[in-house]
């Protein structure tokens, strides 16, 4: 009954991204079909095979690799930070200090050409298998490595040359990607499998999600990719000192986020619990979302929990989430954890759409290129809120 409901589940998410279609007539069917079975098969392929598995665990360990690099820096500054017993290492020292090492290791990566090479390759094969545009399919796969607004900041001249229909499309992916930079924090908190099987299933399910919602036609012509001359980039130093320092805001922005979040929900849930004892915004959230995790394949107990943990990831963020169950997802179901985790792998939520929309507001407007997206706020975050759906219930479906 429970994969029953499951394929339920993806087909209902599929049909609410067609109902609310801006042009139904223009969905192009068979990239929607390609992208769908390709999903299958990347979830079967991680989640149910020898081979796929030990991609996952070997990807895991460098990160985890990588992350201990971090630590023998944060150790130079003080040892007492890094107590040979992780467990009783603070959250700001084991998910956000790492991020001072692997935000500049990306960005050199991307400075020496390493990445946007990777991120052609394969985003020409995405663009050739599924005939999405070429940009669209690069703007995909870089957001896995970026980030939404990183990515959007590095497209700025494709931004300015789009059509503003095709910006829209830009701006409805922007909320369902992470940043390869943060991943390790993830994976400090959630099942490593899973935060890793969820990177690939957002990429193939925001292009599904954004060719149902909001089906463009590109020519030929305009299917181009736009770029700057090698003569705007800075001297590497320069640029390293420049990516330490955004690190450290990024650091600096989550922890405080989490903290404004953290507090702000603690106080809500002590007004509540005065109006009705026991009462708090989790509970709330799980009653109002628990059809929608029903469709995920839950039973009762799993869905309500399912639904307050969605309610408090899209209302804050994916941290704030996965703080409030990291302690106790180990005593649910592996389909729980499986589909918990994955939906909780992506920055959609209200701050993210924020930052998007000033992201727009902040670029050079001549003659309202950007209104489009100022008026369809709705279907960005529907977006992101489907995609999410959509990874949970695919991914769910070979974990059991």
């Amino acid at each position: 009954m429970a994969l029953i409901m499951d394929i339920v589940g993806i087909v209902v998410f599929l049909g609410i991204a067609v109902l609310f279609s801006r042009n139904r007539r223009q969905i192009n069917w068979r990239a929607v079909g390609v992208l769908l079975a390709l999903n299958f098969v990347i979830a079967l392929f991680f989640l149910n095979s020898e081979v796929g598995r030990s991609c996952v665990v070997a990807a895991a360990d460098g990160f985890t690799n990588v992350v201990e690099i971090a630590f023998e820096g944060i150790k130079f500054l003080s040892a007492d930070l890094v107590p040979e017993d992780r467990s009783k290492m603070s959250y700001f020292v084991m998910a956000l200090m790492p991020i001072l090492l692997i935000v500049p290791l990306f960005d050199i990566l991307t400075y020496i050409g390493l990445l946007p090479w990777l991120v052609k390759i394969v985003g020409r094969g995405l663009s050739f298998v599924t005939g999405i545009p070429r940009f669209e399919s690069f703007f995909a796969i870089e957001m896995m490595f970026l980030g939404n607004l990183e990515v959007l900041a590095v497209s700025t001249l494709q931004l300015e040359r789009n059509r503003p229909e095709r910006n829209l499309t830009l701006a409805m992916m922007s909320m369902s990607c992470v940043a390869a930079a943060i991943v390790s924090a993830y994976m400090t908190l959630m099942p490593k499998e899973y935060v890793l099987t969820a990177i690939p299933l957002n990429i193939i399910n925001v292009l599904i999600v954004t060719s149902i919602l909001n089906p463009v036609v590109v020519s030929k012509e305009d299917d181009v990719i736009s770029t700057y001359s090698g003569k705007d980039k800075p001297p590497f130093f320069a640029f390293l000192g420049n990516s330490i320092v955004n690190a450290g805001k990024l650091a600096l922005i989550i922890a405080a986020t989490i903290v404004t979040f953290i507090s702000l929900i603690t106080l809500v849930n002590k007004g509540l619990a005065l109006i009705v004892e026991g009462l708090s915004i989790e509970m709330i959230l799980g009653y109002l979302l628990f059809p929608i995790s029903w469709l995920l394949g839950l039973d009762f107990t799993e869905a309500l929990r399912m639904g307050n943990f969605m309610g408090i990831k899209i209302v804050a963020n994916e941290f704030v989430a996965m703080l409030s169950i990291k302690d106790t997802i180990g005593e649910y179901s592996q389909h729980f954890q499986a589909v918990c985790t994955i939906f909780s792998t992506s920055f959609a939520n209200f701050g993210t759409l924020g930052m998007i929309i000033g992201f727009f507001c902040g670029l050079k407007n001549d003659g309202n290129k950007y209104e489009l997206i100022y008026r369809s706020v709705g279907y960005i975050l529907l977006s992101g809120i489907l995609v999410s759906l959509l990874s949970a219930s695919i991914g769910g479906l070979f974990v059991w």
